[in-house]
C-alpha cells in the first residue's frame, strides 16, 4: 500500500463519531446535527426537472471536458458573479466539470505536485481537511498559515519566509472560509498574487461558499476578478473551485466546476483522463439549468441570513457568538475543552457541532481551533432556532 496513507490524520468525522460512543442523547428530544457543512434546504425545481427529464441519458460515457453548454453556463455564472465582462472566460480551455470541490481539491494537488524536490503547499489553519490529505498524498508537505481572531482570520502572507515560497508549490486560499466564515478582500488576493508571481506557485482558491454571504452589498471578491483587475489576462497562476452542494443546496448532486489558467487547466484535464472521473451527463444537464439561474442562489442565501440573525440573538448573551462574513458557521469560543462541551452538549440536549480543534493542527501557537466549536446552520429555521435554545441552556446549566 502507498506508505503515505500513514501520514494522514482521522478524518475529523471519525473522530466525532468516536467522541460520541455511547453517548445516548435524551429521548424526548430530537437530534439536531450541525456538526457537518451538508446543506439540508429544499433543491431547486429545476435541477430535479432537469434530472427526471434526461435520465435516459445515462446510456453514454460522458466526456472527461464536460458538454460544451455546461461549460458555457460556468463560464456565464463566473463573469456574472465577478462583474467580468462576456467572454472573459473561455469555456472550451478555461473550464473543467468535477464531482464536487472536495474531489476536484484532492484531483488537483495530486496533479500539480511535483514531489521530486522538498514541495510545500501552503494552507489556512484551520483548515478543511482535503487540503491536507491531497497534499501528503501527492507526496507534499502542508505550511500551516494561522488564522486567528488575532490576525482576524487572515494568513499572514508577509511572514512566511522567502525559504518557504521558494519551495511552496501551491498556496490554497478559501473565501468565505471554513470554518471562519472570514472574506478576504481584494487587496490580499492581488498581495498573493504578486507572491506567486514572484516564486512561482499556483494560487487554488476554495471559492465553494462564494454565493453565501450576509452583506447582500458586499459580495466577496474573487481571485479571477482579482487577477483580471491586476491585468492578468489569462488568469496566470489562477485555479478556483466551485460547487452547488452550497450554493443551490444540492450536496448529493457532486457538482462543481474548476476555472482558471489555460495551460494550468489542460495538464489537469490530461490528469483527469485517466483519472476517470466525468460527470455524468444528467447531472450536467441539471447542474447547467443550476448555474445560468441566480434567483434560487438569493432565496438559499437569504435563508442563512435569517439563520444567522435568529441564532445570535439567542446565543449571544451566553457565548461570544460573532456574525461572520461568509459561509453557514458560527465559529465560537466555548472554554478550554471543546472536546467536553461537544460531547456534553449532545448528551443532555441532542446537539451534535464539531470540536474547533478537529479542523486545526498544532503550530507555533498551540493548535487555532482549540477551545472552539463549528456550527453549522444548515437544518432549516425553526430546527437552527431550536438548536440554539437547547445550547444556550446548556451553556446556562453548566456556567451554574
Amino acid at each position: 500500500m502507498n506508505p503515505r496513507l500513514e501520514r494522514l490524520h482521522a478524518y475529523p468525522f471519525e473522530r466525532l463519531a468516536r467522541l460520541t460512543a455511547g453517548v445516548t442523547p435524551p429521548g424526548r428530544l430530537e437530534p439536531i446535527a450541525m456538526s457537518i457543512g451538508e446543506p439540508r434546504h429544499a433543491p431547486p425545481p429545476m435541477v430535479l426537472e432537469a434530472l427526471r427529464a434526461n435520465a435516459h441519458r445515462l446510456d453514454t460515457y460522458p466526456s472527461t471536458a464536460g458538454l460544451p453548454e455546461l461549460r458555457a453556463a460556468c463560464a456565464a455564472w463566473l463573469e456574472r458573479r465577478n462583474g467580468l465582462s462576456a467572454g472573459r472566460i473561455d469555456p472550451d480551455t478555461m473550464v473543467l466539470p468535477v464531482n464536487g470541490t472536495r474531489e476536484a481539491l484532492f484531483a488537483f494537488l495530486q496533479a500539480a505536485i511535483d514531489a521530486r524536490g522538498e514541495a510545500l503547499v501552503a494552507m489556512p489553519n484551520p483548515f478543511y481537511q482535503i487540503y491536507e490529505g491531497g497534499a501528503l498524498l501527492a507526496g507534499a508537505s502542508p505550511y500551516l498559515l494561522e488564522t486567528t481572531a488575532a490576525n482576524g482570520y487572515t494568513p499572514e502572507l508577509e511572514a512566511v519566509p522567502e525559504t518557504i515560497w521558494r519551495r511552496c508549490q501551491v498556496l490554497i486560499l478559501c473565501s468565505p472560509g471554513n470554518p471562519t466564515g472570514k472574506v478576504l478582500d481584494r487587496a490580499f488576493l492581488q498581495r498573493a498574487l504578486r507572491l506567486a508571481e514572484q516564486h512561482d506557485f499556483i494560487i487554488a482558491a476554495d471559492e465553494c461558499y462564494a454565493d453565501i454571504y450576509l452583506d447582500e452589498h458586499r459580495p466577496p471578491p474573487g481571485l479571477l476578478a482579482a487577477a483580471a483587475a491586476a491585468g492578468r489576462e489569462r488568469f496566470e497562476r489562477c485555479i478556483v473551485f466551485h460547487s452547488l452542494s452550497k450554493r443551490s443546496s444540492v450536496p448529493g448532486l457532486r457538482s462543481g466546476f474548476v476555472c482558471g489558467d489555460p495551460g494550468i487547466m489542460s495538464r489537469f484535464l490530461l490528469y483527469r483522463t485517466y483519472h476517470g472521473c466525468a460527470m455524468p451527463v444528467p447531472t450536467q444537464l441539471a447542474s447547467s439549468s443550476a448555474w445560468r439561474d441566480d434567483a434560487h442562489a438569493a432565496v438559499n442565501r437569504r435563508l442563512y441570513q435569517e439563520k444567522f440573525a435568529r441564532v445570535i440573538e439567542i446565543l449571544s448573551p451566553v457565548l461570544p457568538v460573532e456574525e461572520p462574513d461568509g459561509a453557514f458557521y458560527l465559529w465560537t469560543a466555548v472554554g478550554d475543552d471543546d472536546e467536553r462541551f461537544t460531547r456534553e452538549l449532545y448528551a443532555t440536549e441532542a446537539v451534535l457541532v464539531l470540536p474547533g480543534s478537529y479542523l486545526g493542527r498544532h503550530g507555533a501557537h498551540g493548535n487555532p481551533g482549540a477551545g472552539r466549536v463549528r456550527i453549522s446552520l444548515v437544518p432549516n429555521v425553526a430546527q437552527c432556532v431550536e438548536a440554539a435554545e437547547r445550547i444556550r441552556r446548556y451553556v446556562e446549566s453548566r456556567g451554574k
